[in-house]
C-alpha cells in the first residue's frame, strides 16, 4: 500500500518540477513575432495598444544599440519621441546612476550604513540594527525595509511635502503599502521592493551633495548623456504627455515628494539615450558614457538578490532573464495612478532593447516588455510569471495533481479489492 504512495509523491515532485521548467520557458507560449523580425513585434505591441488601451502610447526597438522601430499612438494630443512621460518607478534605475556617480567619486560606500550619510532624518529604531541598511541594500529591495511603497502622489492644489516629511509620515501610500519607512525585517534577510528605500537615497544624494536631487542629477547624469527632455521637477506643459484613466477618461497629473522613486519626467529619445549608454557606443565610445565606468555597469547588473531560486535585481535594475552571454536582460518597470504604466529593458551584450510608455493602461508597458524578454532570451521574466501567467500555471499545474492524486487513489483502491478477495 506504501509504493502508490511513494510512487504518487515522486510524480508530484517530478511533474512540479517539470510546470516549473516549461512555464519559465515558455512551453506552449505563443511567440510574439517571428526570432528577429522587429517590425513584426512592433506590429504585434502596436496591435495590443489598439485592442487594450484608450489612452496614448510610445514605443522604440533598438537592435545593435541603434533604434530601429518605433511607434507613437494617443487618443489626445499627439506624441511622438519627444514627447515627456511622468515614468513612475522607472525613475529608480536613472536614480541608481546618480548614487553609482558617488561611488565613483569615493563620496559614498556601497557597504556603509546609509545613516552615515543622512543629516536631515534617522531611520526610527527598531528590532533590527539600523546600521545594517546599506546603500548595497537598498539599491537592491534587501535592506529589511518592509514599507512596500507605492505612492500615490499629490493632486494640483494639494501640498507637497518635503523628503523628511514624507519619510517621517507617508500621507500618499499605495493601499496596498505598510507606508512606514522602517526596519521591519532583518538587512540581507531577502529582497522586498522599497519605495521608502529610494526616498532615502534621494536624501543621501542631497546630504552629501548639498544640491537639490533634481540639479544633481541633470549636471551629473542628463546633460552628460544628452538627455535634455529629461527632468525631476519641471516638465514642459507643452511636451507633457495627456495623462488617461483606464477608461480612457482625463486622469489627473499627481506631483510627488518621492520624485527619484515614482516621479521622473523623461521621453522616448531620452531614455533611448540611456539604453544606449549601457553597452560600448561607435567610435569606441565606452559603455557608461564616462558617467559611470564599464565595471560599474557590470556591478549594477551582478544579481543581489533572489527570488524562488531565480536572481531578480541588481543594484538599481531588475534581472528580467539570462541572456546566452551569460549576463541578463537588465532595466525596470513603472506603474503610477491611475494609469501611467512604463519599461525600458536591454540586453547589454547585444544592444538589443525596448522602450514603452503609456498613459491609459497599467499593465500595457509591461506586458509588452515582458513579451519582447521571452522573444529576445526565450525565457519568461519571473514578473510575468506571476502577473500574467499564474492563472493559467496553475490551472495546468492542479490538472496534473488531479490526475496523479486519481491515479494513485484507483491503484490503491484496487490493491484494497485484491486484498479482500478469498483465497
Amino acid at each position: 500500500m506504501q509504493r502508490p504512495i511513494l510512487t504518487g509523491v515522486v510524480l508530484l515532485a517530478l511533474w512540479t518540477a517539470l510546470v516549473g521548467l516549461g512555464a519559465r520557458n515558455g512551453w506552449l507560449r505563443p511567440e510574439p513575432a517571428p526570432a528577429g523580425d522587429a517590425a513584426a513585434f512592433l506590429r504585434w505591441a502596436s496591435s495590443q495598444y489598439a485592442r487594450d488601451s484608450k489612452g496614448n502610447i510610445a514605443i522604440v526597438l533598438l537592435e545593435d544599440g541603434r533604434p530601429a522601430q518605433s511607434f507613437f499612438a494617443s487618443h489626445g494630443r499627439p506624441v511622438d519621441e519627444r514627447t515627456q512621460f511622468q515614468v513612475a518607478s522607472l525613475s529608480k534605475w536613472l536614480t541608481a546612476w546618480g548614487v553609482m556617480a558617488l561611488v565613483e567619486d569615493g563620496r559614498i560606500e556601497l557597504d556603509a550604513p546609509v545613516s552615515r550619510y543622512l543629516t536631515r532624518w534617522s531611520l526610527p529604531p527598531g528590532r533590527y540594527d539600523n546600521s545594517g541598511v546599506t546603500v548595497r541594500r537598498l539599491l537592491a529591495h534587501t535592506s529589511g525595509l518592509t514599507d512596500g511603497l507605492g505612492f500615490q502622489g499629490f493632486a494640483p492644489g494639494e501640498a507637497v511635502p518635503s523628503l523628511e516629511q514624507e519619510l517621517t509620515h507617508v500621507t500618499d501610500a499605495m493601499p496596498s503599502a505598510d507606508g512606514v519607512v522602517r526596519v521591519g525585517a532583518k538587512p540581507g534577510s531577502g529582497w522586498r521592493y522599497s519605495g521608502g528605500g529610494y526616498l532615502i537615497l534621494q536624501l543621501m544624494i542631497e546630504d552629501v551633495t548639498g544640491e537639490a536631487f533634481d540639479a544633481y542629477m541633470r549636471r551629473t547624469v542628463f546633460a552628460p548623456l544628452g538627455m535634455g527632455d529629461s527632468t525631476f521637477e519641471a516638465p514642459d506643459p507643452g511636451k507633457l504627455a495627456d495623462f488617461f484613466a483606464a477608461d480612457g477618461s482625463p486622469a489627473t497629473h499627481y506631483r510627488f515628494a518621492a520624485t527619484g522613486a515614482a516621479s521622473l519626467y523623461t521621453s522616448a529619445a531620452d531614455l533611448t539615450a540611456f539604453l544606449q549608454a549601457q553597452s560600448p557606443g561607435p567610435g569606441g565610445a565606452p559603455a557608461g558614457r564616462g558617467v559611470l565606468a564599464p565595471e560599474t555597469l557590470r556591478e549594477m547588473a551582478t544579481p543581489q538578490a533572489k527570488l524562488f531560486g531565480l536572481p531578480v535585481w541588481g543594484l538599481g535594475e531588475s534581472l528580467y532573464a539570462p541572456t546566452t552571454s551569460g549576463g541578463f536582460v537588465v532595466g525596470h518597470d513603472g506603474q503610477n495612478h491611475p494609469a501611467i504604466n512604463t519599461t525600458a529593458r536591454i540586453d547589454p551584450a547585444t544592444g538589443d532593447g525596448i522602450i514603452v510608455l503609456a498613459t491609459g493602461s497599467s499593465t500595457l508597458a509591461r506586458a509588452i516588455g515582458g513579451e519582447w524578454t521571452f522573444w529576445q532570451t526565450g525565457k519568461v521574466a519571473l514578473d510575468s510569471l506571476v502577473l500574467f501567467d499564474a492563472a493559467y500555471i496553475l490551472a495546468v499545474f492542479a490538472a496534473g495533481v488531479v490526475i496523479i492524486v486519481g491515479s494513485v487513489a484507483a491503484v490503491m483502491l484496487a490493491q484494497r479489492r485484491r486484498a479482500r478477495r478469498p483465497c
